[in-house]
């Protein structure tokens, strides 16, 4: 399947990308993943593309509903995990928990935690890496270049602005699937 994903990837769609690619033969088995700016369901497809082209088995995760039937299978397939996100939960607890249970464990968020402009990205991302004491991987979707640009591992530090200043400047200049969105 994989040489199927780069033909779709690379011929059909003309995609390509730069970076560090072989993060997954670095021995980087668990990380957050960020990947900026999320503003079509066409990311989803792209990402799903990125992660076989690359050879990195990738994770994500939502609400318990969406892993029932009949999409729950292929949700799980897909590298999905069931979060409960009933009120009164910790969610960063119970995340940072699935890097613990898991040998191998990248997890795919989309900071902006919408596909619509904000100005400012939610937290949680940086949390769960903290907690969970594992790396900060960014990718790009930018449609503007057909291109996704994948970092080297970050470690957060104490310092949430800078480090956020810092993971903002990757992004400088991309433009995602709708532009008034990016």
């Amino acid at each position: 399947m994989r040489w199927l994903a780069k033909f779709i990837y690379f011929k059909l769609l003309g995609w390509k990308v730069a970076g560090n690619i072989n993060f997954s033969k670095d021995k980087i088995k668990k990380a957050v993943i960020i990947a900026v700016p999320h503003t079509s369901w066409y990311d989803f497809a792209i990402s799903v593309l990125l992660r076989k082209v690359v050879g990195v088995k990738t994770n994500f995760v939502g609400k318990k509903e969406l892993f029932t039937w009949p999409f729950g299978y292929y949700f799980r397939a897909v590298g999905g995990k069931a979060l409960d996100r009933t009120s009164g939960q910790n969610k960063v607890e119970a995340i940072a928990k699935l890097f613990k249970d898991e040998d191998e464990f990248r997890l795919a968020l989309a900071p902006e935690g919408t596909r619509k402009k904000v100005e400012n990205w939610k937290t949680g991302f940086y949390y769960i890496a903290k907690a969970a004491k594992v790396p900060i991987m960014m990718y790009t979707l930018d449609f503007k270049n057909k291109q996704n640009n994948v970092s080297e591992p970050f470690y957060p530090t104490d310092d949430m602005e800078a480090d956020f200043k810092f993971m903002k400047s990757f992004y400088k200049g991309v433009e995602g699937k709708v532009k008034d969105y990016s």
